[in-house]
């Protein structure tokens, strides 16, 4: 489509708007199949990351620290009194049955990757206790378990009250987690 503008000087910009639309239809052209492969390769990386095995390190099973147990040589003194390295340094250990999570609730944070649950500890106990060990067990909608989580809250609760732990991370979960369950493993008495 040629205006005529030949006849005023502008016989060169005619032909300009054509080879601009040229341009910008093998520009897009170009920009969807980069899109395209930008996709693929997204879908290729989250099926490579769902099927690589969780991390063994964030487990629910029980750490427990290796003691090196020290043999006491014979002495003079027969009244010493030798309990095995164990025993000497285990702390003192809080009663489980007064000590229960009352309520709780989870969501998801940081992009939907983490676990962040919301509990509140009621401690019937005559003493205070600190150091609460939770372990949160993760399933899916049908039921079928997906992961343990645990944490240890520092944070001390007083002697016959209860203490809400607001939003507590618990660590990385898998995106079909749909259900939490938390329970109590461990506390030290204060």
């Amino acid at each position: 489509m040629n205006a005529r503008l030949d006849r005023i000087g502008f016989g060169r910009l005619a032909g300009t708007g054509e080879r601009l639309a040229r341009a910008v239809t093998i520009a897009s052209v170009s920009f969807g199949r980069s899109l395209l492969w930008l996709l693929a390769a997204i879908i290729v990386g989250c099926g490579v990351w769902i099927l690589l095995p969780f991390s063994t390190g964030n487990s629910a099973e029980p750490a427990t620290p290796e003691l090196a147990s020290v043999e006491a040589l014979p002495s003079d003194d027969a009244s010493a009194d030798v309990r095995p390295a164990s025993q000497a340094q285990a702390p003192a250990r809080a009663e489980l049955g007064r000590l229960r999570i009352s309520s709780q609730t989870w969501r998801r944070g940081g992009l939907g990757s983490k676990a962040l649950v919301t509990f509140t500890l009621r401690n019937d106990n005559d003493y205070a206790v600190k150091d609460v060990e939770i372990v949160c067990a993760f399933s899916r909608h049908d039921g079928s378990h997906l992961t343990n989580r645990t944490r240890v809250v520092a944070d001390p609760v007083s002697m016959k009250s209860r203490k809400t732990f607001v939003r507590v991370l618990v660590g990385f979960v898998n995106v079909n987690a749909d259900h939490a369950n938390c329970s109590l493993v461990a506390a030290r008495r204060v």
